[in-house]
């Protein structure tokens, strides 16, 4: 059985014994064809990930020298000899087969769009358990410790996209359980991270309020305001605007969560 781990540190077992590849090439390249798993990945593309303009003329030999490499790693010979490999070769390239579970990125994915059909459906409980599991398999950034070039880059900002749709989806949660006091210190760091994204603050600001403690929610807002405005040049969204009217009017409700930009 085969594992692979991508958000954070490259990891790579088989039968539960650690075969992450060692050489660059060879890490970036197994990171294009988990990021492309089950389909076909042409060695133009390989060649186009690893040497983006300026593929050496032996480019084609050195991928399918990096392939058997891999192969060496991931599959027995009698896989390989028969076919029957995770690593499959065709007329032009090569595909990585990965099963369901096995692939780190692609569970946390799952495990995130049951979330958000729970919450669709008003089940914090079950999306609160489903984030938690999603949000276990980070443990910093994807291919942290990888080259990348333009396939991989654009792959792993998708993956901080849905990593930070992931920490939106379980504030949403958290907040549609009552948990606001316990939810109050994960959104100021949050806020202090991220201090110009609108949604953090305004989640802050809607804990804060229904804890009571709309001086200091106004003092988020405010805060905001005048960095958006220094570094932007710009004002809050309509959102968060009316977000502010409500802590005056002692109104937040946290169906305030759909105002916010995200």
């Amino acid at each position: 059985m085969l594992t692979f781990r991508t958000l954070g540190l490259l990891e790579v077992t088989r039968d539960g014994r650690p075969v992450t590849p060692t050489a660059p090439k060879v890490r970036q390249m197994l990171a294009l064809l988990l990021a492309r798993r089950n389909t076909l990945v042409s060695i133009s593309a390989i060649a186009g990930e690893l040497w983006e303009r300026t593929p050496p003329r032996s480019a084609t030999a050195t991928v399918q020298t990096y392939v058997y490499q891999l192969r060496k790693l991931l599959q027995s010979d009698s896989e390989t000899a028969a076919g029957t490999g995770p690593l499959v070769t065709r007329a032009t390239g090569y595909i990585l087969r990965v099963a369901p579970g096995d692939y780190d990125a692609e569970e946390f994915e799952r495990l995130t769009v049951q979330a958000r059909s729970a919450i669709e459906a008003g089940d914090s409980h079950t999306a609160t358990e489903r984030l938690r599991a999603a949000l276990a398999w980070w443990s910093g950034q994807p291919f942290a410790d990888i080259g990348q070039g333009p396939c991989l880059q654009a792959y792993a900002l998708r993956l901080e996209e849905l990593h930070m749709h992931a920490l939106e989806l379980r504030i949403t949660a958290g907040l549609g359980l009552g948990l606001h006091r316990e939810l109050v210190p994960e959104l100021k760091e949050l806020a202090s991270t991220y201090p110009l994204h609108e949604w953090f603050q305004g989640g802050l600001i809607i804990a804060l309020q229904r804890c009571g403690r709309s001086s200091e929610a106004l003092q988020v807002y405010q805060r905001l305001r005048r960095l958006l405005r220094d570094e932007l040049g710009l004002e809050p969204s309509a959102g968060l605007q009316q977000i502010r009217q409500h802590v005056l009017m002692d109104r937040v409700t946290t169906a305030d969560l759909s105002l916010l930009p995200g």
